[in-house]
C-alpha cells in the first residue's frame, strides 16, 4: 500500500547531524552546538533575559496605545464645542450679512460683509433714528404671496437706515428740499449718496407706534418705505421684525470699519424731545 507523505512545513528547518551523529537544531535557544552564544537572547528558567543579550528591552506602556485615540476624542470634542458656540453666537449675539445692492452706498457697498449686533435692542432697547438695521421684510416689504419659500431666509432680509420711529411725522420735502421729522429739517449730507436728492417725489407719513420708517442712503436706487406706502403694511417696518443693528463692516479688508450713528441724529433727538416737552405731545424717542 502506498503511504501518503505529509506536506513539508516550509517554515521549519531540517535538523542537522554533527560529526558524532547527534542531531541538533539550527535554531537553538541562543546557544550553539559548541556551547557558545550565537548572539540571540538567552533566557533563564524564570523568563528573564541573561546579561550580554543584544536585544534592547523597550518598556511597554498602555498610555502609548491610548495617546492617539485620546487626542482624537479631544479634537472631536473641541470641534463640536466650537460649532455649538458658533451656532449660538450666530443665532443670539451677532450674525454676518452680505450687502446685495447699492441702496446703501457710499456707506455700504455691494458685496460688503457686515456684522449685525442682535443684542442691540434687547433688555429694553429699541431702534433709534439714524440706526442702520437689518430686518425681516415679510409683511412689510415683501407681499405674503411672494415670500421666499425655498428655506433661504436671506432673501427676506433688508438693510436700511431708520429715519422715523413710532409717533414721528416724516415729510419730504421742505422749501430747501430736505426731509423733515416732526417739522425739524434733517441735514443728511454726512451719509446721503453724493449728488443724490433726499427723494425724487414728495411724501408725508405718520409712523404708527411700534413701527419704523426706513430709507436707503442712495435714494435714487433704493426701494424703501417710500415705495411700499401703498402696500397693506404702509411701508412701515415692525420693530419686532428687526434682526439687529449693523455695527461693523468686516469684509473686504480694505472696507473694515465700525459703522457709527451720524451725529446729526443726536441733534435731531434733542430738538424733538425739547419740542415734545413744550407741547406735551409725547415722551421719549423709542420706536415702540
Amino acid at each position: 500500500m502506498e503511504t501518503q507523505q505529509l506536506p513539508e512545513d516550509r517554515d521549519s528547518v531540517p535538523p542537522t547531524v554533527d560529526d558524532e551523529g547527534a542531531t541538533t537544531s539550527s535554531r537553538s535557544s541562543g546557544v550553539s552546538t559548541d556551547g557558545t552564544t550565537d548572539g540571540t537572547t538567552d533566557c533563564t528558567a524564570d523568563g528573564t533575559a541573561e546579561e550580554g543579550a543584544d536585544t534592547e528591552s523597550v518598556p511597554f506602556s498602555p498610555l502609548r496605545l491610548r495617546t492617539w485615540p485620546y487626542w482624537a476624542r479631544e479634537l472631536a470634542l473641541l470641534v463640536v464645542v466650537c460649532a455649538v458656540v458658533l451656532v449660538l453666537v450666530n443665532r443670539f449675539v451677532a450674525q454676518p450679512f452680505t450687502i446685495p445692492s447699492g441702496s446703501m452706498e457710499n456707506n455700504l457697498a455691494v458685496g460688503d460683509r457686515v456684522l449685525v449686533n442682535k443684542l442691540s435692542y434687547d433688555f429694553g432697547g429699541s431702534p433709534q433714528r439714524g440706526d442702520v438695521i437689518v430686518f425681516d421684510g415679510r409683511g412689510s416689504f415683501i407681499d405674503t404671496y411672494s415670500q421666499d419659500t425655498t428655506g433661504d431666509s436671506s432673501g427676506n432680509d433688508f438693510v436700511k437706515r431708520v429715519i422715523g420711529i413710532g409717533g414721528d411725522t416724516v415729510k419730504c420735502c421742505d422749501a430747501q428740499g430736505r426731509v423733515t421729522v416732526d417739522g425739524i429739517p434733517l441735514d443728511e449730507s454726512s451719509y446721503l449718496y453724493p449728488g443724490a436728492k433726499p427723494s425724487a417725489f414728495p411724501f408725508v407719513v405718520k409712523v404708527p407706534p411700534g413701527k419704523l420708517f426706513v430709507l436707503g442712503d442712495n435714494r435714487a436706487v433704493s426701494a424703501d418705505s417710500r415705495d411700499h406706502m401703498g402696500d397693506p403694511g404702509g411701508g412701515f417696518v415692525p420693530v419686532d421684525k428687526v434682526i439687529g443693528r449693523v455695527e461693523w463692516v468686516i469684509l473686504p479688508v480694505g472696507h473694515w470699519r465700525s459703522l457709527a450713528r451720524p451725529s446729526v441724529f443726536a441733534t435731531l433727538d434733542r430738538e424733538i424731545n425739547a419740542s415734545d416737552e413744550r407741547t406735551g405731545r409725547r415722551a421719549g424717542t423709542s420706536g415702540g
